[in-house]
């Protein structure tokens, strides 16, 4: 078999992160631009059929798991339909969720073993919550997390820091490891179209840890072994039922190890999270062409990091990271 999702780097994609839609039942401002986004007519969107064709594709050539992300991709009416036929595949699936309405999906999840459940949740105290999110809905997504964790699934929380707003909860979000098998991970501030992002708003990877360490007692805080390809670097605190990690997509890339793939809603491919480029596969399929081709020439065209902003002054520039969609329409 042609390994069409090696890059020139030698770097082998066996992660595809599909998008299933652009809504979205709460407004983030480091995800979603204050006025909103245009999105994508409905015609544009894949259907359910199309996403388990790419995704099929994509398998068949060497994928071994997917994660679908959104938007909120419960807030899609046929995502029954879509967990049931991707579950057919051989391939790990996993979902990142805000948890506004997954309580009604549990029996859904279960029937199609979905295990592994990420959720978005940037602060534990309401007011911050309905200040970042724009929508009053902390009490549900606090108990949907944990509900989630009483049935039996494996609960990730992503939490993004940024300085004078959240820095000051993450030893409360580590606390919440004490009781809660959970693992709480810290994401970097990242650029994206329509955010208002800057330097001067990011907590980095060294300014967490050197908190962490300040607060727990000396010899408290253990590095646990990373998967292999994992974008996190993960910590516990002894004793304590679960963990928590960093993602430093800023300050402290993974590109070097990176085997991920982007599709979004509307079926385009982004073989980087910062790219400014991507592949219309979409299209193709309703033309009844092959994309394989199209998959092989997107991957080869991937650089070595961050879409080239290599450097931390190349992000900084706007007319650079300005190119790129606003997280929304990428998806988480």
């Amino acid at each position: 078999m042609t390994k069409i999702l090696q890059d020139k780097f030698g770097r082998e994609h066996t992660y595809l992160r599909i998008s299933l839609t652009e809504r979205c039942n709460l407004r983030c401002s480091y995800c979603m631009p204050e006025e909103g986004v245009q999105l994508s007519p409905k015609s544009h969107i894949m259907t359910y059929e199309e996403v388990y064709d790419i995704a099929k594709t994509f398998v068949d050539n060497g994928v071994t798991k997917i994660r679908l992300t959104g938007g909120e991709p419960f807030v899609r009416k046929d995502i029954p339909v879509i967990l049931e036929k991707l579950a057919s595949l051989p391939v790990e699936l996993s979902i990142t969720s805000n948890a506004v309405i997954i309580n009604r999906f549990i029996d859904v999840l279960k029937a199609n073993q979905i295990k592994k459940i990420n959720v978005s949740l940037d602060s534990l105290d309401k007011d911050k919550f309905t200040h970042i999110t724009r929508r009053n809905q902390f009490d549900k997504v606090y108990n949907n997390i944990l509900l989630l964790v009483k049935e039996g699934f494996t609960v990730k929380v992503n939490a993004v820091l940024m300085k004078d707003f959240n820095e000051d909860e993450i030893i409360d979000f580590i606390e919440l490891t004490k009781d809660l098998p959970v693992s709480i991970r810290f994401i970097e501030f990242m650029p994206f179209d329509g955010n208002k992002w800057d330097l001067s708003k990011m907590v980095a990877y060294k300014e967490i840890l050197e908190k962490v360490n300040q607060h727990f007692p000396k010899g408290t805080v253990e590095r646990l072994q990373d998967a292999p390809n994992d974008t996190a670097k993960n910590y516990k605190i002894k004793g304590y039922r679960g963990s928590f990690a960093i993602i430093s997509s800023v300050t402290n890339p993974f590109c070097d190890s990176c085997n991920r793939l982007r599709l979004t809603a509307n079926g385009h491919l982004k073989n980087c999270l910062f790219s400014a480029t991507e592949s219309d596969l979409l299209t193709a399929l309703r033309a009844k062409k092959p994309i394989e081709p199209i998959i092989q020439k997107a991957i080869q065209a991937k650089l070595k990091m961050r879409g080239g902003m290599d450097t931390l002054e190349k992000l900084q520039q706007p007319d650079l990271h300005l190119k790129n969609r606003s997280m929304i329409t990428i998806g988480g």
